[in-house]
């Protein structure tokens, strides 16, 4: 999935990382005749990078950042109260996650976008990528909530 590059850091090695909107940290590294990216040598090759794009694997895997901090909680949901916005296809803005929390029941769950359609239980957490439509459908009583994640501020609150 693509993402666009919103910054970068360096590893303890001092190899660069671009952090993609997304949240997901990537190596880019420089190393001819293997990976050509002369742009990341110096400063200003980096920045004129800064809004391009790159794929990003673990948002294919539905993988949330490591260090993404829970904020926002929505209340329970039943196969009665469930918002009508949520079972039509809708998306979290950029750089934000959710996990749709099953307490009772079943939920389907499905991502168009990237052929995904699976049943939520209580052992099993939806997770929800930034910016990719998905919608819910209740499969009978259900109870559920969605918890919304971010990236920590600078100060890692």
């Amino acid at each position: 999935m693509e993402r666009a590059i919103t910054g970068f850091e360096v590893d303890s090695e001092g190899d660069p990382i671009a952090i993609l909107s997304c949240g997901h940290p990537q190596h880019v590294r420089h190393n001819p005749p293997f990976i050509n990216r002369p742009w990341v040598t110096d400063e200003q090759g980096r920045n004129s990078m800064l809004g391009k794009t790159l794929n990003c694997v673990r948002c294919e895997k539905f993988e949330l950042p490591d260090d993404f901090i829970a904020y926002k909680r929505t209340s329970e949901f039943t196969e009665e109260s469930v918002p009508a916005a949520l079972r039509k296809d809708h998306s979290t803005k950029t750089g934000v996650w959710a996990k749709i929390n099953v307490e009772e029941g079943r939920l389907r769950y499905r991502v168009p976008a990237l052929g995904v359609e699976t049943e939520l239980f209580p052992d099993k957490i939806g997770i929800v990528v930034p910016e990719v439509l998905h919608n819910v459908e209740p499969l009978g009583p259900v109870r559920f909530f969605v918890e919304f994640y971010r990236a920590p501020d600078r100060d890692g609150q």
